[in-house]
């Protein structure tokens, strides 16, 4: 099944790359400043969250003298936060959107989660360089332990668009998903401790905040960004074995209703 995909997938490549540009150009075709804007938006917010939060109202992290810290924490939760969220919000929106290529082209339908999962890493990427160069200025940038990263971020990036791609194919039978999907989102958000330490909590909402799959996955970036410690790989087991099982969920459902979606769209 999957080896299939990847193969079809890998023949397509033209069309997903070009898939991917077009929708990057069109972002900013009538903007001034064009693609600037993906520079300037999020060094916004890394600033905001960094000198409002920790200079200006003097927000401390319990158990870090660095000024800094809860400012670097926000932005590790954040900006993390807002790669996951993008990919489940247009994972649910991309049969739909693409509703018209769909009808008119043959082509593999398992091209349109990897323009969204490359769309999303181009956004994330530039919002990832910013924070590093701040990190680094401020003399803030972690050690060899930034390299543990990768892993979560891989991980993150799967459970994100198994979600997206499972959401994505019942939002085609059942247009009430996208509101829902929205609402879920605004909860998840308050429910994982990006905000806030997860030790604040009392001990019986920690239990349960601990069953929500981000809860470790931006646990273990605040670990690398702030605390310069490698993640807790056990921790993160769940968390995978959750993934697996809605990846598994997500190609199923995709193969097993392709060809129905169509004809909803």
């Amino acid at each position: 099944m999957l080896p299939d995909l990847t193969r079809a997938a890998w023949q397509f490549r033209g069309f997903i790359l070009s898939s991917v540009k077009r929708e990057f150009q069109s972002r900013y075709q009538n903007s001034l400043l064009g693609g600037v804007w993906t520079v300037i938006n999020p060094l916004a917010m890394i600033l905001v969250y960094t000198l409002v939060f920790s200079q200006l109202m003097r927000a401390r992290l319990p158990g870090s003298d660095n000024s800094l810290a809860y400012g670097i924490y926000l932005c590790a939760g954040v900006l993390t936060w807002g790669f996951f969220s993008e990919l489940i919000g247009r994972g649910q929106s991309m049969f739909l959107e693409h509703a018209r290529l769909l009808k008119k082209l043959s082509f593999p339908r398992i091209c349109l989660p990897i323009v969204v999962l490359l769309n999303a890493s181009i956004n994330f990427s530039i919002i990832f360089a910013l924070f590093i160069g701040f990190l680094l200025i401020t003399q803030n940038m972690p050690g060899l332990v930034i390299l543990a990263v990768i892993p979560v971020l891989l991980l993150q990036a799967l459970l994100a668009l198994s979600l997206g791609t499972i959401l994505g194919v019942l939002n085609v039978f059942f247009r009430d998903v996208a509101h829902l999907t929205g609402v879920i989102l605004q909860f998840w958000f308050w429910f994982t401790p990006i905000v806030y330490p997860l030790d604040i909590l009392p001990e019986n909402i920690q239990a349960i905040a601990l069953l929500n799959p981000m809860t470790q996955i931006v646990g273990a970036y605040q670990g690398i960004f702030v605390h310069e410690q490698w993640p807790h790989w056990q921790s993160l087991t769940p968390t995978l074995l959750a993934t697996f099982v809605l990846c598994i969920l997500a190609i199923g459902l995709f193969r097993k209703r392709a060809g129905e979606m169509v004809d909803e769209l």
